[in-house]
């Protein structure tokens, strides 16, 4: 049986509360038995409250697309969240204070020039991308200690906070993005590599995922939206001073610091 709108609504504001004052809270699934429904209406709900403080939604994120996090959580699908506006974070400094136990996360951006009506195929996406950019993601959790079942990241906007993008764009047309490289530095030291293919096989399948996925909540995506379309490799943990560069093998690189000494 789905939530009440009570209840949503009560597990929406418990996250909304720990975002605003970052005071983490118990998985909302120690004490609900929550459905993947359910946990995307709390997240509904939980970014209106985030619109109605002044926030727009700019795009969307697609989280879980690598096998080896799918089998951790006990799930053979991504999920996805919202992108708003004030989870951009203009310049290369990552604000500190925003955040609770940062991670990050190196993606590939698609900025969409045409909207998709699905069904919708990798094909599809990349015809309607006006181009790609690297980005870096840094998640978060709301949840204490990251103690997160798929329920838990769901509602919590699949666990999203911030990102930055790289200052260059570029065409999708005659790049296999599946064979696109990264490498994932932390301080000047080698944390982790990965692939294109490690997002669903092809990043532009985790956008096909989104626009088909969008479509069973009556939602589109809209030309004008960016796409996070998923992380090449396992997030790594983020301290106070920390120095961050995603280095792409052809689309850019973005570095960042997070606040604090």
């Amino acid at each position: 049986m789905a939530l009440d709108r009570e209840t949503v609504d009560e597990l929406a504001e418990a996250l909304y509360a720990a975002h605003r004052d970052g005071e983490p809270i118990d998985p909302l699934t120690a004490n609900h038995d929550l459905t993947a429904e359910d946990a995307y209406a709390i997240q509904s709900r939980l970014v209106e409250r985030r619109v109605d403080d002044g926030a727009t939604v700019v795009g969307h994120k697609v989280g879980l697309t690598s096998e080896g996090i799918q089998n951790q959580l006990g799930v053979d699908t991504p999920d996805f969240g919202r992108l708003l506006d004030t989870m951009f974070v203009e310049g290369r400094r990552i604000p500190a204070d925003q955040l609770i136990e940062p991670r990050v996360e190196p993606e590939i951006g698609f900025l969409m020039d045409d909207s998709l009506t699905p069904p919708v195929t990798y094909l599809d996406v990349l015809e309607a991308t006006s181009a790609v950019l690297p980005v870096l993601e840094i998640i978060d959790s709301r949840v204490r200690d990251w103690e997160i079942g798929i329920e838990d990241t769901i509602a919590d906007n699949a666990s999203s906070a911030l990102y930055l993008t790289g200052e260059t764009t570029s065409s999708p047309a005659g790049t296999d993005l599946s064979l696109e490289g990264v490498k994932l530095y932390r301080n000047g030291t080698l944390e982790d590599s990965g692939v294109g293919a490690a997002v669903l096989d092809h990043p532009a399948r985790s956008v096909a995922w989104l626009a088909n996925r969008l479509d069973e909540v009556d939602e589109r995506l809209d030309a004008g939206q960016l796409v996070l379309s998923g992380s090449f490799t396992p997030a790594v943990d983020l301290g106070p001073g920390d120095v961050v560069t995603a280095e792409f093998a052809s689309i850019g690189s973005v570095t960042a610091r997070i606040d604090g000494s």
